[in-house]
């Protein structure tokens, strides 16, 4: 590979008519240290390539800025280049979190880190991640840390169970969980069980700035084939998770004797063995698999995108399957399988896709009950809690205000509420429940994360035991709101490629009457409040300062209503995405559910309207 030592400026110049240097200096620099370090074949001759095309454009996207290592760890599309996903910014980005774990831990070396992956794959630069787990655990083992990798693709949720199950240091799972197929990620979590948050993630970045150049061993991964310090936790993982899950199974007799069938969709992803195997945990027949989705395949072929999020498109397959086979229930999750999706076939025939702050609902009650049921003693309510994130239902306040246990809110993404919930746990709390309205449920306290693997299990129970009532899914969820008081959502999002366009959109609102004046109205809605965690104000303080933590690299601004709506607007850390959230609550009682759903869709049309604006910033709206 001696050949990728040429430095940028002589491959330009080999270039026919190429006039000299076609870059400018920074990226003439960073081009030359890729073609010095980078040994993948496939990922330098793409970069040699286009230098001598003089492609300024997609060298610009391939070297402009390196990828941000923030608390989600890292996300970009696989391809050459420092912004990309790619054998060399494995190395970099995993020699970094290196340096930074010794600091931090004594005994690194003797407790180690875990490393799994899922089943992308990107054969045009030769990056997947099994291959990116195994350049990973090369960088530890070469300094003598050891590594629990994973043999075989495993959820993610898995990830976080074993670093609290063995007691590691840290965890990194090689996912781009539901995103485009040509992404993939760098997702990190810390000895804790749960997701890094700051400033671990400033401090890593800045670690792996000061490792980019690669160790003497980093591509030679055939290192650790016969290491003693590589470990494969893979059976016993398996075997001890689901031990731990069954503790959650509180209707053996009825699993065993149900008529409820299920279907199950993998969406081309990892969940297909893990779920059967919940199933078999908690004596339910085993769900049908959707044949076409059942098994990995990085192409998703199937899909436009893999993300059960996204509702009917991608489950048009086990809708038909389910019709076909009879069966009432689809449950379909991610490629990574940290996250479900359920639809319920109705009395009228047609399927409904619950949203994430249903199936919330859903899940808050199922989990009260169950716990309440073993748990007589009133007073064990007053260390018992749930968490959901500032842009999901309020519906768990509710059911925790008239049934005397605690609620709390966290920042948005399972980061917040997995720390949270630890820090909880140590205080000899029960944190009986976790939920994100983008389909992320914590059933069982014991992976402090999302997990759409015991989520699967515990609403095909919930469903089942339901059956033995004579209720669906619809009708339980009804009950709730009639008991619990109704709380309407709608959320959606639109698509925005450009940083300056999002940040003209975010100083609009905060600039809206005048200089530093947010919103009053909005159309005919009357805001009673506003909160922006991007700069830390919020009008309902006596101090004018925000309680939830702030954040400055992200947007965040939440209004209230006069009308009792609540409505969040939001950039993704994930994706090109302006999300917002959007929900009218009402107290128990006779409230007629399509008047709020009708007040709801006038007001999320006057915020699209008049503080989104998506013709005048050029947005996409979802598609479908």
């Amino acid at each position: 590979m001696e050949a990728t030592v040429e430095t940028a400026a002589t491959v330009v110049t080999a270039a026919p008519g190429s006039g000299g240097t076609c870059v400018d200096a920074r990226l003439d620099q960073e081009t030359t240290r890729w073609l010095r370090w980078d040994k993948n074949p496939l990922t330098a001759e793409s970069v040699k390539r286009l230098l001598k095309e003089d492609n300024k454009e997609e060298l610009r996207k391939c070297f402009g800025a390196r990828m941000e290592f923030g608390t989600a760890g890292l996300r970009a599309p696989m391809g050459a280049g420092i912004s990309r996903m790619n054998d060399l910014t494995i190395i970099q980005s995993t020699q970094g979190f290196c340096r930074y774990l010794e600091k931090q831990f004594s005994d690194l070396k003797q407790r180690g880190v875990v490393i799994s992956f899922d089943a992308r794959a990107h054969p045009a630069s030769g990056g997947n991640s099994r291959r990116f787990a195994r350049l990973a655990a090369t960088t530890f083992i070469s300094q003598g840390i050891p590594v629990y990798l994973f043999s075989d693709i495993t959820p993610t949720p898995f990830v976080p169970y074993t670093v609290s199950h063995l007691k590691l240091c840290a965890g990194i799972m090689i996912t781009a969980s539901h995103n485009p197929k040509q992404d993939n990620g760098y997702k990190v979590y810390w000895e804790n069980g749960a997701q890094i948050i700051s400033p671990h993630d400033k401090e890593i970045a800045q670690a792996i700035e000061e490792n980019l150049e690669p160790w003497p061993q980093a591509w030679d991964d055939s290192i650790i084939n016969d290491s003693p310090l590589l470990h494969d936790p893979r059976a016993s993982v398996n075997k001890e998770y689901f031990e731990d899950l069954k503790k959650y199974c509180f209707h053996r007799s009825v699993n065993k004797e149900t008529k409820v069938k299920f279907v199950h969709t993998s969406v081309h992803g990892v969940a297909h063995h893990f779920v059967q195997a919940a199933f078999k945990a908690f004596d339910l027949a085993p769900p049908v698999a959707v044949p076409e989705q059942k098994d990995p395949d990085p192409e998703f072929p199937t899909v436009t995108y893999p993300n059960p999020e996204e509702g009917k498109n991608v489950l048009a397959l086990s809708f038909a399957l389910a019709d076909k086979t009879k069966a009432k229930i689809i449950l379909a999750n991610d490629p990574d399988a940290d996250r479900l999706a359920v639809a319920e076939k109705q009395d009228s025939g047609v399927w409904k896709v619950f949203s994430g702050n249903e199936l919330g609902a859903l899940f808050g009650w199922w989990l009260f009950t169950s716990w309440k049921e073993k748990n007589q003693d009133p007073s064990a309510l007053k260390d018992t809690y749930m968490l959901s994130s500032t842009v999901s239902s309020k519906i768990l306040q509710a059911i925790a205000l008239k049934e005397g246990f605690h609620f709390e809110e966290t920042l948005t993404g399972f980061k917040w509420m997995g720390n949270r919930a630890k820090q909880l746990m140590e205080q000899g709390k029960n944190v009986l429940f976790a939920f994100e309205e983008a389909i992320g449920y914590m059933c069982c306290p014991f992976v402090l994360d999302k997990d759409g693997v015991s989520a699967a299990v515990i609403s095909a129970e919930m469903a089942s035991f339901l059956a033995t009532k004579n209720l669906s899914l619809s009708q339980q969820l009804k009950a709730i709101y009639v008991e619990y008081g109704y709380h309407v959502t709608k959320a959606s999002y639109f698509i925005c490629h450009d940083q300056g366009t999002v940040k003209k959109l975010f100083e609009n609102l905060r600039n809206y009457d005048g200089k530093n004046n947010y919103a009053k109205t909005c159309g005919r809605f009357e805001v009673s409040g506003t909160r922006d965690l991007t700069t830390g104000y919020d009008d309902s303080q006596p101090d004018k300062k925000a309680v939830l933590p702030v954040s400055e690299s992200t947007q965040m601004i939440t209004f209230t209503f006069t009308n009792g709506g609540v409505a969040t607007i939001r950039t993704s850390g994930t994706e090109p995405k302006i999300k917002y959230y959007s929900e009218l609550c009402a107290p128990p009682g006779n409230s007629d559910p399509e008047q709020l759903k009708k007040e709801l869709d006038e007001l999320v049309s006057a915020i699209e309207e008049h503080f989104l604006q998506p013709q005048k910033y050029n947005m996409k709206p979802k598609e479908g």
